[in-house]
């Protein structure tokens, strides 16, 4: 018996569009993560991308549990001594506000080849416009 493996021909790549008003930031992300391995799909393989792209809108207005507004923190390093850098996830969500669904995002994808092209499947918007009317996609509830 031979293990099955799908062919570029055989995944089929849909558009979802997600409303992130009001929204857990964590379960959010899991929800998009998934969609964006294709986890969901009969014809999932680890070593494929057969997920699909998601447009995420409204993500300035995404929710904050707990006490994460104040003490989540996060840390880069140069690589040089003295080159820790941190940032609090207000100053990120103040200079970009799409950028802590991208981390949150990014965090949960494998850390291999495939998450630089599964990041590029992932369209982030922080108002309600969007330049994907063209792809017509479907709205997806979380």
């Amino acid at each position: 018996m031979k293990t099955y493996t799908p062919k570029k021909s055989d995944i089929k790549q849909n558009w979802y569009i997600i409303d992130a008003k009001d929204r857990i930031l964590g379960r959010l992300a899991t929800t998009v993560a998934n969609k964006l391995r294709g986890k969901d799909k009969p014809v999932f393989s680890p070593h494929i991308d057969c997920g699909d792209f998601i447009i995420v809108i409204n993500a300035d207005k995404i929710k904050l549990t707990g006490e994460k507004k104040y003490n989540k923190t996060y840390y880069h390093h140069s690589g040089y001594p003295g080159g820790l850098k941190e940032e609090k996830i207000t100053q990120i969500k103040e200079k970009n506000p799409t950028k802590v669904l991208e981390l949150a995002v990014k965090g949960m994808l494998p850390k291999n080849r495939l998450r630089k092209n599964l990041m590029k499947k992932l369209k982030i918007y922080s108002e309600e416009e969007h330049p994907h009317k063209a792809q017509n996609p479907q709205p997806l509830e979380v």
